[in-house]
């Protein structure tokens, strides 16, 4: 496969070179199952759901991100030769289960919440089934995905709310670990973010990419002038100039010199933004630039983009509280086992099963369905899940849909639909979504 095939089947969310998943576990994993073969109970029919007990604090709704990651690290969860090796060395687990491991494909099912949508405390945003062997083992890599990238798609959710359909640009890639950076920047996408700095998310998931110059490079020229003509003359006149290396008025002056008023934009990373946007764009309307863009940086989060509301801004980047999800860096989601089999008779009854001692981490049993109900306007009212039959009028309102049947996925799809998707799920709630002001969820979920 060349270069070109890759970055088309990357853009479809589709693996490249991607290796085996199947070590992203935790030990236990592997001694639980174990145990389980041999007792008998490896091969119990199990439904196992992730969910989460309560928002982040001051959250109003979560977002589901990482779908697409996830549905990769199952078809490469795969114990290789050498994967074994390590395993026989460090005496993990016997050789029967070594054995076991050696032929594992997961022949599940997976169902879901679709990648985009909203979720609340209780929503069982993944339900995988099959045997309890097979699925115990997915626990860490899928939480891992989840709880990562649903964060940082939550606070990019929060963070385009506030950017009123202005521009959204990543750029937190130098804040975190460089697989981290990219999965970011997928989550930031699907969360409302236009573009990234991030040029391996940009061949893996087809994520637009922008990028011109920092600091460096004006410091690298005698002058500042020198610096602008240097990348006028690469990069056209419509690049970005970045204009707070030294005095801004006259940075800006020298940028419309060089480039005319066809001067793409300007970028400013530094000073009381809100002052500094309004007298840049005085200054560039003076000088006939009134089409050139103000793009601004320098540690913004969704309050801070929110208090530039007023502002002549054009675009916002953003790193650090982006690539951190803005104070709360994963959703809390759990994997728990909810219904198994009361025998490993393959036709024996499931039974619905839940941790019920004190301290807040109880759950509740059984093999769930999620819909969503509405006012007459379409706004949701309420996340309502049950483990019986689903009532008549809800049925066109389910939430899950199905994503691996029998181990093969079912559910691939570009990664501008997740994002159309989570655009949509967003409209649809109540206003009070909107705000950031610290709240409950903004509908209650209700068991019936």
């Amino acid at each position: 496969m060349n270069t070109a095939d890759l970055a088309h089947t990357a853009g479809l969310g589709l693996p490249v070179d991607i290796p085996s998943t199947a070590l992203f576990t935790d030990q236990y994993e592997l001694t639980m199952l174990e145990a389980s073969l041999r007792g008998g109970t490896a091969d119990r029919r199990s439904v196992f759901e992730v969910f989460t007990r309560r928002l982040p604090e001051g959250r109003r709704y979560g977002v589901v991100a990482g779908t697409g990651r996830v549905l990769d690290a199952v078809e490469n969860f795969r114990f290789d030769p050498a994967l074994i090796g390590f395993l026989r060395e460090n005496e993990v687990v016997d050789e029967a289960t070594l054995e076991w491991l050696a032929a594992y494909r997961f022949r599940g099912d997976i169902w879901g919440y679709p990648e985009g949508e909203v979720y609340f405390p209780g929503s069982p945003v993944l339900r995988v089934e099959g045997s309890f062997a097979e699925c115990v083992l997915l626990e860490t890599v899928l939480l891992s995905i989840l709880n990562h990238d649903s964060a940082i798609a939550a606070a990019a959710s929060r963070m385009a709310n506030a950017a009123g359909g202005r521009r959204l640009i990543e750029m937190g890639a130098r804040r975190t670990h460089e697989l981290a950076a990219v999965a970011a920047a997928r989550a930031a996408y699907v969360g409302g973010f236009d573009a990234t700095s991030d040029l391996a998310a940009g061949f893996r998931y087809s994520i637009p990419t922008v990028g011109t110059s920092a600091h460096a490079f004006t410091l690298l020229h005698d002058t500042e002038r020198d610096a602008f003509r240097a990348q006028v003359d690469s990069l056209g006149r419509g690049t970005t100039l970045l204009v707070d290396t030294y005095d801004v008025a006259e940075a800006v002056r020298t940028a419309v010199e060089i480039a005319g008023p066809e001067l793409g934009a300007v970028r400013i990373d530094s000073g009381d933004l809100l002052l500094v946007a309004h007298r840049v764009r005085t200054q560039l309307d003076e000088l006939g630039a009134v089409n050139t863009r103000i793009v601004v940086t320098s540690d913004l989060d969704e309050y801070a983009i929110a208090s530039l509301a007023a502002a002549p801004v054009d675009a916002y980047g953003v790193g650090t509280q982006l690539v951190t999800g803005s104070g709360h860096p994963t959703c809390s989601m759990v994997y728990k086992l909810v219904a198994r089999a009361a025998s490993a008779d393959p036709k024996a009854p499931l039974v619905p099963v839940a941790k019920r001692s004190t301290g807040g981490k109880t759950s509740v049993g059984g093999r769930k369905w999620a819909a969503r109900r509405t006012d007459a306007d379409g706004v949701a009212e309420a996340e309502l899940l049950g483990t019986g039959p689903v009532p008549a009028e809800l049925l066109d309102r389910q939430l899950l849909v199905e994503l691996v049947k029998g181990g093969e996925t079912v559910a691939r799809e570009p990664l501008d639909r997740a994002r159309e998707r989570h655009t949509a799920a967003r409209a649809a709630l109540p206003m009070s979504a909107t705000q950031l002001s610290r709240g409950e969820p903004v509908i209650p979920t209700e068991y019936v």
